[in-house]
């Protein structure tokens, strides 16, 4: 037959849409998988072969265990609000309403394109009023519980997009979306308490089928840290607060260091002699990042506080206070001891300002560098610690420390609460005005959605400042409390929110009472299986266990957590292995694949480019071998022979390459797969083709990856759609070969091979050896002094000349 993929690729994406064969049931008594993709943000750019890999790989696990008798949940949506959208529409003053819709479109096609088995009923989009309702809504229940909050904090600061960035959106000291520099400033913020969160977040991880390096990746995120909190009188009369993992070096802390943001700076201003240089370096610290700040390999620099000094509550000693960069607000106390003598950074800044180092862990030489390997080492200098091993000194000192009123054993988190407002306009409103009279009140539900005011600009402001708070006609309302004049929340949720419970919405997407109803979210939820980048393990996936802990804790929805398997893909670069990019020209667009060689071809391909899991590299060579086994298998058809059993020249074949595709799809182990088809396909052909249990058989496997084809080969035996069939079955006991080849050798040396029984013990091995006539050549003359027998793989012969 001609293949003419154009027209066979549309004539199915139509007879599946017309049939509606991807539509999930509502019947709760069907075994059900709920596959979930990351929905894709819909940029002007389109669709990049990168969205293939992890889009096609959930499909070909989707229509198999549709094909297992599954009811398959498998939807898409969009995560349209952010910054991308709003950029380019203030470049080229179009809405960004229309800009996302527009792109919208473009996506839906070029997916719809690629034959995806998307539910398309149960399509989202996070911009859209009637879902953006609900994000506001379980903002307004974190609210009521405490958990949302207002407060005046330190930011990063983009100074191109002109808008916070959430601790996570900051890498390497700049913007994850543009790139440019990021810097502190001092902001009222709303916050997600996420920290409250913390322990349960990590605990939790035990319980899951993710990827180990997800796990470690949530892991390090969190940043669990056991330690102890330690109190510092001051000579001001108050108290500095400390967390330190190595409570045992009291004894060693011989000055402190404060962040420049420390609030104590400002308390002690009538006490400080050199205030003035002190305010000098906090601006200068305000221009740098996090990252910039912590970098162990920069200059230390600092400013010693004249005027007030802490007191080492385990000697009594007076200690220097130092202000620094190094040491941030955001993490633990914004304040820190330090111990020279056993820190390499500490270590390094007592060395620059000529400041004491003690030692009290034996065991190294601190006048060459900080002995920091001692947590089996014995305590020195610490008087009542003396002695002690290292683990042993830190339980004492906690204890010590509880005792006398100075400190106590504390549990520590890197993790933050989460900066929650964005100052621009293209993004939910967050639900909230603000009161004179009644302060923070939330917008009461029946008022949901607060939607965004149609404006012709909404640039961000120089003030920092959303473009919002410009548009009086909408800030100007009233209190749903006490009546009175009230000011609209001006800022805007960031890109997260929406993407923190998608996969919720898509169980019962048109409900105009609730996110989901009880019965849907009982029965779809957890997702089964969600696959995504290992970019987002540290935002979106955090996040989105979070929201759906705290709806779990009031009683919105069944599960403990949002999704019982997690796996994680790796990027496509280009040609040459260089990353995609613009400017080098080596993007690959998807539609270019398919108008030139179709979908089939590119869904295999994209499946056959290497380990899932791992980084691939793109080759427009190797992607026409793709499109030439799929020529063959038209060709076979050709050759196709009566039978509805599998032939005994084939059985073993057909039984293990059923257990082969069935296990590596299983595992993410498509490239696998496919050789495995593309070898059977080989024996078919080396046997003079296929009988019709054969091709069928052979057609099902391959239906998940190039679902157009099989079904137009499939169609001539008038069995239905290929999609809806059912998925092949193995028998073990037929997997294994009757014969086997194995290797032959002498004295340890390759002399040919042999085809004995598979379940030939050694005499009749040994036996078939011997009667090989160029075995028996190489034995002429020589005695057998060991015969060494390998099931399945070899027979050794080791001889010696004969007497």
């Amino acid at each position: 037959m001609q293949y003419d993929f154009k027209k066979i690729e549309k004539k199915w994406q139509d007879k599946w849409a017309e049939q509606n064969v991807f539509a999930a049931s509502a019947d709760a008594t069907k075994k059900k998988r709920y596959a979930l993709i990351e929905f894709p943000y819909p940029s002007g750019d389109g669709l990049h072969v990168g969205h293939t890999r992890p889009y096609t790989a959930m499909d070909v696990v989707s229509r198999k265990h549709r094909m297992e008798g599954y009811n398959i949940l498998f939807p898409m949506g969009w995560d349209a609000f952010g910054l991308p959208t709003e950029n380019y529409a203030i470049k080229h003053k179009i809405h960004p309403e229309i800009v996302t819709q527009k792109n919208i479109t473009r996506f839906r096609e070029q997916i719809k394109a690629l034959g995806y088995g998307i539910d398309w009923d149960r399509e989202i989009n996070t911009t859209d009023p009637s879902y953006y309702k609900w994000t506001q809504w379980i903002f307004l229940k974190m609210f009521e519980k405490g958990l949302a909050y207002k407060k005046k904090t330190t930011v990063n600061w983009c100074t191109s997009c002109l808008c916070v960035l959430a601790n996570e959106e900051v890498v390497d000291g700049s913007c994850e979306r543009c790139s440019a520099t990021v810097v502190h400033k001092e902001k009222e913020q709303w916050m997600l308490k996420i920290t409250a969160y913390a322990e349960r977040l990590l605990n939790d991880l035990d319980d899951l089928d993710y990827i180990e390096r997800v796990k470690t990746s949530q892991r390090n995120w969190i940043g669990r840290s056991v330690g102890a909190e330690v109190l510092f009188s001051t000579t001001a009369g108050d108290d500095l607060r400390v967390f330190t993992t190595r409570p045992d070096t009291l004894f060693g802390a011989t000055y402190m260091v404060i962040s420049p943001e420390h609030p104590v700076i400002d308390q002690w201003a009538d006490k400080i002699s050199n205030l003035d240089a002190i305010r000098a370096y906090r601006e200068e610290a305000a221009l740098k990042s996090d990252f910039e700040r912590s970098e162990l390999a920069k200059d230390k620099t600092g400013v010693r506080i004249e005027g007030v000094c802490a007191i080492n509550p385990a000697n009594g000693e007076e200690i220097p206070v130092f202000v620094s960069d190094y040491v941030l607000m955001s993490y633990g106390t914004g304040a820190i001891m330090a111990v020279p003598a056993h820190d390499t950074r500490d270590y390094e800044f007592a060395k620059t300002f000529d400041l004491p180092i003690v030692e009290v862990v034996a065991g190294g030489d601190i006048s060459k560098e900080a002995f920091t390997d001692c947590e089996r080492g014995t305590m020195i200098n610490s008087g009542f610690l003396n002695g002690l091993p290292v683990k042993d000194a830190q339980k004492k000192m906690i204890s010590w420390l509880s005792d006398n009123g100075k400190g106590e054993a504390k549990v520590n988190y890197k993790l933050r609460d989460w900066i929650f407002s964005r100052q621009r306009y293209w993004g939910e409103p967050i639900p909230i005005v603000h009161c004179e009279k009644c302060g923070f009140v939330g917008v009461p539900e029946n008022e949901l959605p607060v939607t965004l005011p149609y404006v012709e600009s909404y640039e961000p402001t120089e003030t920092g400042e959303s473009p919002l708070a410009k548009i009086t006609e909408w800030v100007n309302t009233t209190c749903p409390t006490c009546g009175g004049p009230a000011k609209r929340e001006t800022d805007t949720m960031p890109q997260w929110a929406g993407s923190s419970w998608y996969y919720l919405r898509y169980t019962d997407p048109n409900n105009d009472t609730a996110l989901a109803s009880p019965d849907a979210l009982n029965y779809w939820m957890p997702v089964d299986w969600y696959n995504g980048g290992m970019e987002h393990t540290t935002l979106h996936l955090l996040y989105s266990r979070f929201w759906h802990k705290f709806l779990y804790d009031i009683g919105v929805v069944p599960t403990k957590e949002p999704y019982q398997k997690r796996t994680s893909h790796g990027f496509i670069l280009g040609e040459g292995g260089e990353k995609m990019s613009k400017s080098r020209g080596n993007v690959i667009n998807p539609d270019d694949i398919v108008r030139q060689y179709g979908a089939d071809t590119l869904r295999l391909y994209i499946m056959f480019i290497g380990d899932f899991e791992k980084t691939a590299v793109w080759s427009n060579s190797a992607i026409k071998g793709c499109s030439r086994f799929i020529e063959k298998v038209i060709a076979l058809a050709e050759k196709v022979k009566p039978g509805n059993e599998y032939s005994k020249e084939l059985e073993t074949a057909m039984h293990k390459t059923i257990r082969k595709v069935s296990s590596d799809i299983e595992e993410l182990k498509f490239n696998t797969a496919i050789a495995a088809m593309m070898a059977l396909v080989n024996q078919m052909a080396d046997v003079g083709g296929p009988n019709e249990a054969e091709f069928q058989t052979l057609l099902k496997l391959l239906h998940p990856f190039a679902p157009h084809i099989t079904e137009e080969l499939y169609e001539k035996y008038n069995k239905g759609m290929l999609v809806m069939s059912s998925w092949p079955v193995y028998d073990e006991a037929k997997t294994v070969d009757d014969s086997v080849e194995i290797a032959v050798q002498v004295n340890g040396k390759l002399r040919g091979t042999v085809v004995i029984s598979s379940t030939a013990e050694k005499d009749e091995a040994v036996a078939v050896v011997k009667a090989d006539e160029k075995i028996a050549a190489a034995l002429a003359g020589m005695q057998i002094v060991k015969e060494i027998f390998v099931p399945g793989r070899l027979v050794n012969l080791v001889v010696k000349p004969a007497k």
